[in-house]
């Protein structure tokens, strides 16, 4: 490991319990910052509201430190949206966001529009498909960047537990993300969940940032905040035990090609790979191929948005 990010691990690595809720709200108060929480959500009706729930009583009605918290639904077939705006939250549909270009779909997608709809000066993004929810998740990543001015993202850090077994969750990241990090961008070989879907990050550092329309998003992102702020200016913070709904390996397999994708396009914007995936399902008649799309369309920073600086200027 290089000596810079050993220094960095004892520097911008922290527990959720350093910063106390007290400490955080003080430096909220002093600042004036606002702070809003996105919820990228497809079919999660099992437990979007239970997270809603969570957030709003404990960070927004008996402490005052969420200032919106907005779910953006992708396009549910179940009733994602109904369950969140029961619980509470502020429901807004991908495709009612800067309808004048068509979606695609893509996490990353979602995350992108989502500065559209949101006004916070802090951004944190949760994943609406966590059972057994803390609100720890969104105070311990939040934290850092009201009491440290120099911290401009911070990604969270937890045990992903897989069929009772602690630390084997995260099979992209081991198998694909970790090997990249390390041997193209060591500098964030010291990101502990580097694909984690839940992170917190100042609007002006995210409006600058291209997003990847799929699940590359964590990976770009991470790699381009790099390049923009320094190392110096991500952080992670360790909020426990994250449990969540598991994909099955053909899922993973293309999880992990578009990460692939997102990594090769960083390191040579040059002439294109085939971006596309085979893989093998036992049919009839043995094993048959199907082919995959790998999501290779990225949005442009939103700073250069239209929408977006007509309104930043209002």
């Amino acid at each position: 490991m290089l000596e810079e990010v050993e220094r960095w691990l004892s520097t911008r690595s922290w527990s959720a319990t350093e910063r106390p809720l007290h400490r955080i709200l003080a430096a909220k108060q002093r600042t004036g910052q606002t702070v809003s929480v996105v919820l990228p959500a497809l079919n999660e009706e099992a437990t979007v509201g239970d997270i809603v729930s969570v957030i709003r009583h404990d960070l927004m009605r008996q402490v005052p430190l969420v200032d919106e918290l907005v779910v953006v639904d992708s396009g549910s077939a179940d009733r994602t949206s109904e369950v969140a705006a029961a619980a509470g939250a502020r429901v807004v549909h991908r495709d009612g966001i800067l309808p004048r270009l068509p979606a695609v779909p893509g996490k990353g997608e979602v995350l992108w529009r989502s500065l559209l709809v949101t006004r916070g000066d802090i951004v944190c993004f949760v994943d609406a498909d966590l059972r057994d929810f803390s609100s720890d998740f969104v105070s311990g990543i939040v934290g850092p960047l009201l009491t440290e001015p120099d911290v401009d993202l911070v990604k969270a850090m937890y045990d992903r537990p897989l069929a009772g077994a602690t630390g084997q969750g995260g099979r992209v990241t081991e198998l694909m993300a970790r090997p990249l990090l390390n041997m193209h961008w060591p500098q964030l070989a010291g990101f502990v969940q580097p694909l984690g879907g839940e992170y917190a990050a100042r609007r002006s550092l995210l409006e600058q940032l291209p997003f990847p329309v799929g699940y590359g998003v964590e990976l770009g992102m991470l790699v381009d905040a790099l390049h923009l702020a320094g190392l110096d200016a991500l952080a992670q913070v360790d909020v426990g035990v994250r449990k969540h709904r598991h994909q099955d390996g053909q899922a993973l397999g293309r999880m992990a090609a578009a990460i692939y994708r997102t990594a090769q396009l960083r390191l040579a914007r040059g002439h294109l790979i085939r971006p596309s995936l085979t893989q093998f399902e036992r049919g009839e008649d043995g094993f048959e191929p199907r082919t995959y799309s790998v999501d290779t369309e990225e949005r442009p920073p939103m700073v250069d948005i239209a929408e977006y600086q007509v309104r930043k200027a209002a």
